[in-house]
């Protein structure tokens, strides 16, 4: 079977954090009381007048296939978006519509990557990126963003980053896995150097725009810097800040061609989204918003919590992040330490494997997100169950010993 299959597939690997989800489940199924905190969605239900959108949708008969990348209505509104959030100025023609961010993003890297194209990539990163441009033929480039930089990426080790056979530079602000957000100062400095690269293209992440807390302003590239314009494909959606991951709704907006490439690979793959969900995205991106700042208040006060308890517990750091609704706290000062079955944790995935046997609590290994020895919760959940799962991770770090 394995000469059938495409050798592509040796390239990459199924996604860690979906895989630490999964494992959650069936343990949970199996009669376990497991904490899963490596589900990267709100815990909040989908507003009430989105959910009444796409009830009136189906109920006038809009339950057809629509445009393969997007309905007249619904690249309008998020033309209406990028101008009022952004300062961006799109038409319809300039925006792309797919079955989730992800979507967006393997469309635009397919459409442009040939072998040997590089693509810079900060890490810690989301896990989907460094797969998605094997897949497509080229190298990925990870940039270690330290924490004692905020794991940010800075301007120098970006320039240090880009050869002649680099395509493009991904940028995820706030990020996942570290929350860490690029303020407009850092952000200009990072897109000073892209300036100067003429040949390199700017693919945002943008999911997590509204997630940001502490007064923090939120900014992306083409807005900070204009000549960057037409070389940017800024991605964003609807899943996070309007708790709608089951939906499938991505966007972004980008030069014409670009656009037009990725429509021409969406039409022989999926075609287009769900008619049902394109409605719900509608009145998500135009209807009121004020339930964002009431959810995100929740999220800065379980961000608050987790940060102090991680802190509490020998040999861990955690950092306060930004934005999204992640942590990424450093476990090096447990590596090395023998847990109480005597087997010694020599990283951060036999960290995490630890907490999840011992402590019954799912985390994601750092080593997924290109940066070690870290590991990522994600406090999208109750006050509660993070209240629990932290009082188990403490006192699963006092259990080791030399």
């Amino acid at each position: 079977m394995s000469s059938f299959l495409a050798s592509r597939l040796d390239r990459i690997k199924p996604s860690p954090t979906i895989a630490v989800s999964t494992k959650a489940r069936e343990l949970r199924a199996a009669g376990k009381d497991v904490i899963g905190l490596g589900a990267g969605e709100p815990d909040f239900d989908t507003p009430d007048h989105i959910k009444e959108a796409a009830k009136a949708a189906m109920d006038r008969g809009d339950t057809k296939y629509t445009a393969v990348d997007g309905t007249p209505e619904l690249k309008q509104a998020i033309c209406q978006k990028f101008e009022r959030d952004n300062g961006l100025s799109y038409k319809p023609e300039n925006i792309s519509v797919a079955t989730g961010g992800k979507q967006v993003l393997f469309n635009a890297l397919f459409a442009t990557i040939e072998e040997g194209d590089e693509v810079v990539i900060p890490a810690p990163f989301w896990v989907s990126y460094p797969d998605m441009v094997l897949l497509c033929g080229g190298e990925p480039v990870a940039v270690p963003c330290s924490q004692d930089a905020g794991f940010k990426l800075r301007a120098e080790d970006l320039d240090n980053a880009i050869t002649k056979n680099t395509k493009w530079v991904i940028l995820n602000s706030p990020s996942n896995p570290s929350g860490a957000a690029y303020s407009k100062d850092e952000m200009q400095a990072i897109t000073d150097v892209l300036k100067k690269h003429e040949h390199v293209w700017v693919l945002t992440d943008d999911m997590y725009e509204k997630l940001v807390y502490d007064g923090f302003e939120f900014c992306t590239p083409a807005q900070i810097e204009p000549t960057l314009f037409d070389r940017t494909l800024t991605m964003n959606g609807v899943s996070k800040a309007y708790a709608m991951t089951g939906w499938r709704i991505g966007y972004a907006g980008g030069p014409t061609q670009l656009i037009k490439a990725m429509a021409k690979i969406q039409s022989q793959s999926t075609s287009s989204p769900s008619s049902i969900s394109q409605a719900a995205a509608v009145e998500a991106l135009n209807g009121p918003q004020d339930f964002i700042a009431s959810n995100n208040e929740v999220f800065r006060q379980r961000r608050d919590l987790v940060v102090e308890k991680l802190n509490q517990c020998p040999g861990l750091t955690c950092s306060k992040p930004e934005g999204a609704f992640y942590v990424y706290p450093s476990c090096a000062g447990v590596i090395g330490l023998k847990t109480p079955q005597g087997n010694r944790l020599q990283s951060d995935g036999d960290f995490v494997t630890y907490l999840l046997e011992e402590a019954n609590v799912a985390c994601v290994q750092g080593e997924a997100f290109g940066l070690s020895p870290y590991f990522r919760i994600s406090y999208a959940t109750s006050t509660e169950a993070l209240e629990e799962a932290c009082k188990r991770i403490r006192q699963a770090c006092e259990q080791l010993s030399e």
